[in-house]
């Protein structure tokens, strides 16, 4: 990973402070409110990491950040939320959120990652109906794209969590159409970001370097039906779209606040 993608999430880990807090705006809450969908998937697939012993090292040091983030990321949010909706959102959010934290910092198995992709889908589910929430209280169209391209960061993750699921031969239910199915979500909602008339010149750079890394990516998927899987090799591909992703949400944050 580069120095230019390290350094937006060590800045994403520093905890905010309470007076920060009560200063977000609406196109921040709405950075965050997504955030918290990556990293409900973020954290799965972090503990399928762990299970299956593929960079155990990297997935320990991911798990115990990614927990931290969305404590935090919730506490701002809880602080920001201007609706009886929103809050009831999060309050819905916080209750899963508190079973499945306890359920990851169980020692990773196969039992346990049954429960673990059925909560982390339950969250997400519940992270998105709040965002949809933050985007529609905030009256902006440039919301539309803080929410599109910072869905494509929770698309890197629950692709690289749906692969390790298959590589680790885990009874779920129609896996394989899932994993599909993230794939195609992210094809049709990079080449829409792609269509953006609000998009600066350096974001559509961003955007260019992440259809090549996408490319990439997709590159390693060929062999899943040949029942043949590299899922290092995709946890560090999906671990580079995410970084790229997000630091288009948040130049796309940025043109949100500059339309007000």
């Amino acid at each position: 990973m580069t120095s230019r993608l390290i350094a937006p999430w060590l800045a994403l880990l520093v905890l905010l402070s309470p007076t920060s807090w009560a200063s977000i705006s609406a196109a921040e809450a709405m950075n965050l409110a997504g955030m918290q969908r990556m990293l409900s998937q973020r954290i799965a697939k972090n503990y399928l990491m762990l299970g299956s012993e593929i960079r155990p090292e990297q997935a320990e040091q991911q798990l115990e950040q990614s927990i931290a983030k969305f404590e935090s990321n919730h506490l701002a949010l809880n602080d920001y939320a201007p609706s009886a909706d929103i809050r009831s959102a999060l309050q819905a959010a916080g209750d899963t959120w508190q079973r499945y934290r306890e359920q990851v910092l169980t020692r990773p198995e196969q039992s346990g990652a049954l429960q673990i992709l059925m909560l982390s889908d339950q969250l997400l589910a519940q992270s998105e109906h709040l965002v949809q929430l933050v985007e529609r209280h905030s009256g902006s169209s440039s919301a539309v794209l803080v929410n599109r391209s910072g869905r494509q960061r929770m698309l890197s993750q629950r692709i690289a969590t749906l692969y390790l699921a298959m590589s680790w031969r885990l009874p779920v239910a129609n896996l394989q159409q899932s994993f599909e199915q993230a794939v195609s979500e992210f094809d049709l909602a990079l080449h829409e970001l792609q269509q953006a008339e609000q998009n600066t010149v350096q974001i559509n750079k961003g955007l260019t370097q992440a259809e090549a890394q996408w490319r990439f990516t997709r590159a390693g998927f060929n062999l899943v039906s040949d029942s043949r899987y590299v899922p290092t090799v995709i946890t560090t591909t999906t671990e580079t779209l995410l970084w790229q992703m997000h630091e288009l949400t948040n130049q796309y944050e940025g043109v949100m606040l500059a339309k007000h």
